[in-house]
């Protein structure tokens, strides 16, 4: 054998490349083919491994071996060709024959060519050669075959790649050695020794062989990689060890199958084997028309496969491929399935070739597979119970994939599905009933765990699914199942379906307490949210206890609407709910108020949201004792027995311990009482024990003084006993309980009358008396203010008895005196004008005593001083009378005099009259504290103050013989520097005016020596009192003159000052007098003063140059005194502009400058301010106070006037007259500036120097911003490209500046964007290409762009120094085709270098190729000049558009594009036709037809040979898409032959071929699902059919095709039609058949016949007219055999249901 191997290896090398025989031929053809495969090879170094894994699942096996590969990874270099490792690959097919070695030797020769259907899944016959990327010499060793491939050329021929070179190293025992001596050697060994670079790739990729690769994979069913080293330490690949096992009991379809995949992974050194089982559904689907390539035309039906894995995908850490092609690619789905299919890749295998027609074919095929699979998989497993089907529903694509065309297939399944039954409902019997998804309904979790108790319990959910849903299953209906749920679009059932379901079900009374408080509880938790707005509270859901006790139920709504009048309520105690519901039956409904059933209250305790929708929702109220009984005070209104029972009701829960004592307190004040007449009493204000017996009876008479203030006497009844609620009440009880709660009460108790009682009017006797200072005393204790009208008549009442001189008699209280001692006798003795009545204690005994407290109360005065004070009052109620004479004030003085020399005080009965107005004064009657007893210490004060004197002509010299009297009564005595006197007696300002020096000095001690001057401190401001300068002026803005400072008030003589020349040194002892009456008395004010005169004359530039002298010369003065001058001051000086400049205007100190020689440079470019010193003005002396200038903030520095340079820069009108000692000069300012801080360069100078063109460049004088300072270290571009600042006119110093400059906007930095920007703008006023081209290298090295919104413009050369400016869109990098040349400039046809065209693509956007516009503008310029189109411009146009076809061009292509290419036979040019008057020939019978009838090109053009850059399919799609309409769509029935019936003859239905076999197959077809039509509409439709009568012609059937043209013509073209059904006659109309024509003539026949019959029959369901012909053409040619339709209808999936069944029978009874 390896003889006849060798030998075959020399004829292959002698034969194929000429060695040893001479120059092959065909040498370049060959290695420019191997180049060229070689250049296609994958993208990844380990291609080969899927190429070599695809030739072991291609190769052919022996007979009861496993298939199996295996790769060994060695550091041993068996081939001695010095590799670092070697890679061994084993497999143990058949082997290598020599047709296989032929193939290998060449390129593009596979063995698997056509042989696809074969399932061959190789297909590019470059799999072995892409090891070339890992070796340079691949060894095979196959059948005896013992060779290896060189990737370099070889020496004999000049070939590389596929050359075959006979090796004798390795032998066969080598390679046994490796593989293992106790093991049977593979039939075929390759052995690759790896290449250096490639070592670490191969390993990688080896250790991160996917698990899955062999799922798909029919043949191969075990695979390894593994490492075999001396030193085993010195593996790093993880070995793993692959098998698969497919369950062979396949259960099979029509079209599908669907069998079971169990992968098994082994890896060394890691976890346990790891495996996973999947479910395979594999189905075939015919290959459309429309998808059909070159590649796969031998290929008619596509083999779909859909891997579903049970549990965690195999996957060793790696991503898993959710698409295999045979292999897996790397495209990750993001979908619980995979999908295998014979999909088109590219080279790489990474992904599919998404926009390939063929591929596209197989993805809309995948839906169909995966719902059918899953259909499968749901409906099929019928022993399995229902929950375990949820499982199943992992498999659906519920989240978004990586692709559109992969979420266009999670789209189509989830179409599909949505009409599929899939989702099992809940049913109350074992059978597994499955629906759509939009036919059930969700369920809330917690209602559903409601239905399982309530299941428990017995209840019976027959009519859960008769609520209008079917309610998903209970095992699906959970949250873990949420995403697949939303993907299927299940929705919850409505909010109402809760309410229907609850009543139908029973679920309030048919369950136990415990569910019945759950539903409650779900029920309250979701009522705002989902049933408040339904019929939910319509329902009776609420369980309470009527007024006859008995259970009953209330809905929400109800309880809710309180306008009915009932209310119910529950207790907040459950101690408590007994007791109100036995109390609530006793009001009955009268109350209205009705309790939750006792089992409904204590359920609600642990459930706060139930207790808190009862509250909101049903309204329900939380009551305790007290709230019962607060609301039912409202619903007893005036029953009298109603309100016995009620303080009953609050007698015995008191006495229960159910109410508090404030509780029942404040329901007794409220509640409704019945009087002493029967009647019920709502309102109150106290409440009185019944008449009879009572005290206030006794004490008031019999009439009753409260009655008008709202006051009850209670009813008799409520001594008696009586029985309530089955409770018992003692007699007198419920009266105490009232006293005690009620506030039922007598005198002293009650609370007095606001009203007057007659029997104080008179004497009382002496009991009554006591029991009337009895209860004064208790509304004392009690804290009660009596009455106002109760008081007045007790206090006013004429019934205490008194004594007066001895004298008995009646006096109101507050007209009499309990003395407490001697001091009544006294004052009735030594008083002649007053008589005192005295309490009579001899009458009323000691017992009168011990009410002094309540005495006072009503007006009785006890105390001496209030003897004295009802003197005082009766002797100022004669001076009111003017009776108070001055005898009788010498009587009072008298008998002050008296109580002093008794020595009592007499301090009251002063006090009484010391403040009223008796005394008579200068001034007019005056109260005692008023008035001043005159003498000499008074009289300096009388000149400035009008002051009371007593009136001494009047009372006599009597008068002063009672000083001391006088003086306890408060008159003044002595002057004893009593200032304030004088200030509260101070005349008008107008008399202070003109004050002579001594009275202004007092008026300034008055106010110095009182606290309240105030009023004198004003008096003075608005007098002109004091004496200046300039005469008697007002205080406010006059000066006092500082012999130290006062100078400044000198510079302006518009100030008022007063000094010791006028007030003596004095003066000054009183500053702060003076400052607060106004005047200016310290510096600070003075400056401020100053400072305010200094603006307003500096504001109306009124400062003459002797003010500017004298100021400057004072302010000296002041600064060699270290004075600190406020910051007014300072400010007002630094600011004003009161400094005259040589510019003619006035400005502030800072703003000027004062002369020096360090000025004249600069002063040629700029207009300064400098102080104007010439003799006109300052003169030169100004200089002499250069300090106090600069101090005040004039610039006297040049290197700090920087500020005033850069604010009046000044350039001259031409800017040759700016000497680059001035730039200098400037720059140095700028410098000076800005210490650094560029950032802070004035606006205003900036703006100056950046609108001007002052900086001298080599192009001219040019603004900063459009200056360049060049840099020596650019090599790309010279000094003369570009707009650099000219440093031959600067001199070198200027590059010194270069911070300086940017500042000022020149740019400096080569590098960046603004110099880009500017050279790039510059470049167009160029014309240099020299230049041009050395400013687009220096860009391109920068990666410019240009700027957003610019439309720069390229220089396309026509000479050296000539040439013109274009946009970038009038430009392209290349015309391929040169059709571009007259219309777009093609720069790689220009003179610029070859690297400059990918900075035109990046920079300018410059499009590679002509872009789609353009070629849509070329078209319309072929369509308007009427040209011909050359074969090559139409190929290439319409590459382009198939190239570049998508739903953004389609759009564009279909509006420019008005006329196609019209198909032309023996011409290589082509004529464009409008659109209009072309067409699509999708039918060829139509086609044929009207090219026989027709001379006009009515057909589209299209490659006479199918291209792969122009493929028919893709071209006519496009052409469909722009408006081209097809053949079959255009044409008109314009004309059908005339039928004889003379000449007809009638026929048997059989004759027209209407038979049982063609009913089948209609009947299968209208029962498909796409269709939905009822089983009654299909069985009149056949019945149309079998109704019409058969006649049969001799005349040709004939029909006339017509087109009509845009221009109006009309293309006709005629064909025998055979056959015709008048539908509305019901007839139908046949030629004889004439099979000796042939099988054409019965294809034809059958044709026309099938869509006559589905035209007829499908009129109003045109998409499906073609199907059904397809179909009864083929039972036509069949000749509706019955056995032969019943397979054919099977393998199309087609049913004939039973009641079909019953109908074919019925219309064909003898079949």
């Amino acid at each position: 054998m390896a003889t006849d191997a060798k030998q075959h290896i020399e004829e292959i090398r002698k034969n194929k490349f000429w060695i040893g025989v001479g120059k092959n031929p065909l040498r370049k053809t060959l290695r420019m083919a191997v180049k060229y495969l070689s250049a296609e090879l994958y993208s990844k170094d380990v291609h080969f491994l899927m190429e070599l894994i695809q030739n072991a699942e291609d190769n052919e096996y022996p007979e009861g071996v496993e298939p199996s590969l295996e790769f060994l990874i060695t550091s041993q270099d068996i081939t001695a060709t010095g590799a670092p490792a070697t890679l061994l690959i084993f497999n143990n097919e058949k082997g290598f024959s020599k047709r296989n070695m032929e193939s290998i030797c060449d390129v593009g020769d596979s063995t698997k060519a056509g042989n696809r259907k074969k399932g061959y899944i190789g297909e590019k016959g470059i799999g072995f050669k892409s090891v070339f990327l890992l070796t340079a010499h691949p060894h095979i060793f196959s059948n005896g075959y013992q060779i290896r491939f060189n990737e370099t050329p070889c020496p004999e021929c000049d070939i590389a790649y596929i050359v075959p070179e006979w090796v004798d190293n390795p032998s066969v025992s080598d390679i046994q050695k490796l593989y293992g001596l106790n093991r049977v050697l593979p039939t075929t060994t390759l052995i690759l020794p790896l290449k250096v670079d490639k070592v670490k790739a191969v390993k990688e990729q080896l250790s991160s062989l996917h698990p899955e690769l062999l799922l798909f994979l029919s043949k191969i069913k075990r695979l390894s990689v593994k490492e075999g080293n001396d030193n085993p330490a010195l593996n790093t690949v993880r070995a793993i060890s692959i098998s698969s096992e497919r369950d062979f009991v396949a259960k099979k379809n029509i079209d599908a199958e669907s069998y079971t995949v169990h992968l098994t992974a082994e890896e060394e050194d890691y976890d346990p084997e790891g495996q996973c089982f999947y479910y395979m559904w594999r189905q075939k689907f015919p290959v459309k028309k429309e998808n059909k390539v070159e590649k796969r035309l031998d290929i008619e039906e596509w083999a779909i496969t859909l891997a579903f894995p049970y549990g965690k995908r195999l996957n060793r850490g790696m991503s898993s491929p959710g698409i295999y092609a045979f292999l897996p690619t790397e495209t990750v789905t993001n979908m619980p399935f995979i999908i295998q299919a014979d999909f088109l890749l590219p080279s790489s295998r990474e992904t599919i070739l998404w926009d390939d027609i063929w591929n596209q074919g197989i993805l809309d095929c995948v839906p169909t597979a995966f719902v059918n699979a899953f259909v499968s998989l749901v409906r099929t497993c019928e022993d399995a119970p229902v929950a375990n089907l949820a499982s199943r529903f992992a498999f659906l694509p519920i989240n978004p994939s990586c692709h559109p065309k992969l979420d266009a297939i999670r789209e189509s399944i989830k179409e599909k599905l949505l009409v599929e039954n899939i989702l099992p409902s809940e049913s109350h019997s074992n059978q597994r009933i499955f629906h759509k998804p939009d036919e059930v309904g969700r369920l809330n979790p917690s209602f559903w765990k409601i239905l399982h108790k309530a299941k428990e319990e017995g209840v019976k959910l027959y009519n859960l699914s008769s609520q209008g849903k079917h309610i998903l299953h209970s095992s699906f209906d959970i949250s873990k199942y949420n995403d697949v749920l939303n993907f299927l679009n299940v929705k919850h059932v409505g909010n109402d379906w809760y309410s229907r379901c609850i009543q139908s079900c029973n679920l309030v009374s048919g369950v136990g307490e415990g569910v019945y408080m759950e539903l409650l509880q779900y029920l309250a938790q979701n009522w705002a949210s989902h049933f408040k707005k339904t019929s939910m509270g319509s329902i009776p859901l609420l369980k309470y206890v009527d007024a006859s006790g008995n259970l009953s139920l209330l809905s929400v709504d109800e309880a809710a609407n309180q306008s009915s009048g009932t209310a119910l309520c529950r207790s907040q105690d459950v101690k408590h709910i007994s007791w109100l519901i036995e109390w609530s039956q006793e009001f009955g409904t009268s109350s209205n108020l009705l309790f939750l059933s006792e089992k409904m209250q204590k359920g609600c305790l642990g459930m706060e949201t139930v207790r808190t929708w009862l509250r909101n929702y049903a309204e329900v109220k939380t009551l305790g004792i007290s709230g019962y009984a607060s609301l039912l005070l409202s619903s007893l209104k005036d029953t009298s027995r109603l309100a016995f029972a009620f303080a009953h009701f609050l007698y015995h829960s008191y006495s229960c311990g159910f109410l508090s004592k404030s509780e029942v307190g404040d329901l007794c004040a409220a509640m409704p009482l019945v009087n002493s007449y029967g009647g019920v009493s709502l309102r109150r204000k106290g409440v009185l024990v019944p008449a009879n017996g009572s005290k206030w009876v006794e004490l008031l008479g019999g009439s009753d003084p409260w009655g008008k203030q709202n006051y009850v006497v209670l009813s008799n009844e409520y001594l008696r006993s009586g029985r309530y609620a089955g409770h018992c009440t003692p007699e007198k009880e419920l009266i105490n309980f009232l006293k005690r709660h009620a506030g039922a009460s007598d005198i002293p108790d009650i609370c007095p009358p606001d009203a007057a009682f007659p029997t104080v009017y008179g004497p009382l006797t002496k009991e009554n008396a006591f029991l009337l200072l009895d209860w004064i005393r208790m509304l004392r204790y009690k804290g009660i203010k009596m009455p106002g009208a109760f008081l007045s008549c007790v206090a006013n009442g004429s019934w205490l008895k008194v004594t007066m001189s001895g004298a008995s008699g009646y006096k109101p209280p507050n007209e009499s005196f309990l003395p407490s001692s001697s001091w009544g006798s006294l004052l009735q003795n030594g008083s002649e004008m007053v008589d005192i009545p005295l309490v009579d204690q001899r009458y009323y005994g000691s017992k009168i005593s011990d009410y002094q407290e309540e005495l006072k109360a009503i007006g009785v005065m006890f105390e001496y001083g209030q003897a004295c004070t009802f003197i005082g009052k009766h002797l100022m109620a004669l001076a009111a009378d003017y009776n108070l004479t001055k005898t009788k004030v010498i009587v009072m003085l008298n008998f002050i005099r008296f109580l002093r020399e008794k020595y009592l005080s007499v301090e009251e009965i002063v006090n009484s009259i010391k403040k009223e107005k008796w005394v008579k004064t200068s001034c007019g009657e005056k109260s005692p504290i008023e008035t001043v007893l005159y003498d000499d210490s008074w009289k300096s004060a009388s000149e400035i103050s009008d002051i009371p004197f007593l009136d001494q002509e009047y009372y006599g010299s009597e008068i002063l013989l009672y000083k001391a009297e006088l003086n306890i009564l408060g008159i003044t005595l002595g002057f004893q520097e009593n200032y304030k006197i004088v200030i509260d007696h101070l005349k008008p300002s107008a008399s202070l005016n003109g004050l002579l020096p001594d009275h202004f000095i007092f008026a300034l001690k008055c106010i110095c020596s009182s606290p309240s001057s105030g009023k004198l401190v004003t008096t003075l401001k608005e007098a002109r009192c004091l004496k200046t300068n300039v005469g008697f002026k007002y205080p406010a803005g006059c000066f006092l003159l500082d012999q130290n400072w006062g100078c400044i008030l000198k510079v302006f003589d518009s100030f008022s000052y007063t000094d010791s020349t006028i007030y003596g040194r004095e003066i000054y002892q009183f500053k702060e007098v003076l400052r607060k009456i106004g005047v200016v008395v310290d510096f600070d004010a003075t400056s401020k003063a100053f400072s305010s005169e200094f603006k307003k004359r500096a504001s109306s530039k009124l400062i003459t140059k002797e003010n500017v002298n004298c100021f400057i010369s004072c302010y000296r003065k002041l600064v060699n005194a270290n004075y600190i001058f406020p910051s007014d001051f300072t400010t007002c000086v630094a600011e004003s502009k009161w400094l005259r400049t040589r510019l003619g205007d006035c400005r502030s100190p800072k703003d000027c400058i004062l002369f020096s020689a360090d000025w004249y440079p600069i002063s040629k470019i700029t207009l300064l301010p400098f102080i104007d010193d010439s003799e006109g003005c300052y003169g030169e002396d100004i200089h002499e106070y250069k300090d106090e200038l600069e101090r005040m903030g004039v610039v006297i520095d040049f290197r700090k006037g920087s500020r005033f340079v850069l604010s009046h820069v000044f350039f001259p009108q031409y800017p040759r007259d700016i000497t680059p000692e001035s730039v200098i000069s400037l720059l140095d300012c700028v410098r000076n500036f800005s210490s650094g801080n560029l950032d802070s360069l004035p606006k205003d100078f900036l703006e100056k120097v950046c609108q001007t063109r002052w900086l001298k460049t080599t192009y001219g004088y040019m603004l900063p911003k459009e200056s360049l300072l060049f840099d020596p270290k650019l090599k790309s571009i010279q000094r003369n490209d570009g707009p650099f600042i000219d440093e031959e006119h600067y001199g070198s110093i200027i590059s010194s500046y270069m911070i300086e400059l940017a500042a000022i906007g020149v740019i400096t930095d080569m590098s960046s964007s603004n110099a880009k920007s500017l050279l790039a703008s510059h470049i167009e006023s160029l014309s240099e290409f020299a230049k041009i081209e050395r400013i687009y290298d220096f860009l391109s090295q920068s990666d410019w762009k240009p700027d957003d919104g610019v439309d720069a413009k390229i220089w396309i050369p026509t000479s050296l120094n000539d040439g013109l400016w274009a946009t970038s869109k009038e430009c392209v990098l290349h015309d391929d085709n040169n059709l571009f040349s007259s219309r777009l400039h093609v720069l790689d046809q220009k003179k610029y270098r070859r690297d400059l065209l990918s900075f035109f693509s990046n920079a300018f956007e410059v499009r590679s190729k002509p872009s789609s516009e353009d070629f849509c503008s070329l078209w319309k310029e072929w369509e308007c000049s009427n040209r011909v189109v050359s074969l090559d411009e139409c190929h290439a146009f319409w590459r382009h558009v198939i190239v570049n076809w998508s739903k953004k061009t389609q759009k564009m292509f279909a509006e420019s594009i008005n006329k196609i290419p019209a198909a032309s036979s023996g011409s290589s040019n082509i004529v464009l036709v409008k659109k209009q008057d072309i067409f699509l020939p999708d039918d060829l019978l139509l086609k044929d037809l009207f090219k026989e009838s027709s001379s006009c090109s009515l057909f589209v053009w299209c490659p006479f040979r199918n291209m792969p850059s122009i493929p028919r399919i893709k071209l006519f799609d496009i052409y469909s898409k722009i408006g081209v309409r097809k053949i079959s769509d255009s044409v008109e029935i314009t004309q059908q032959t005339a039928i004889d019936y003379g000449e007809l003859k009638k026929v048997e239905m059989k004759d027209a071929f209407i038979v049982k076999g063609l009913v089948m197959i209609i009947l299968g077809f209208l029962a498909e699902p796409s269709l939905n039509m009822e089983v009654k509409r299909r069985h009149e439709a056949v019945k149309m059919l079998l109704n019409v009568r058969v006649f049969e012609t001799q005349e040709p059937v004939s029909m006339t095709y017509s087109l009509k043209m845009s221009s109006g013509d009309i293309v006709t073209a005629s064909t025998r039609q055979m056959v015709r059904w008048e539908r509305e006659s019901s007839e139908f109309f046949i030629q004889r058949l004439d099979r000796s024509g042939g099988c054409k003539n019965v294809v034809e026949y059958a044709t026309k016949f099938s869509e006559v019959v589905s035209k007829g029959l499908l009129w109003d369901f045109e998409d499906h007219i073609y199907g059904l012909s397809e179909l009864i053409k083929f039972g036509f040619l069949m000749d509706f055999d019955e056995d032969a339709v019943t397979y054919f209808m099977k393998s199309k999936n087609m049913h004939i249901f039973q009641e079909d069944e019953e109908f074919l029978s019925s219309v064909f009874p003898s079949c």
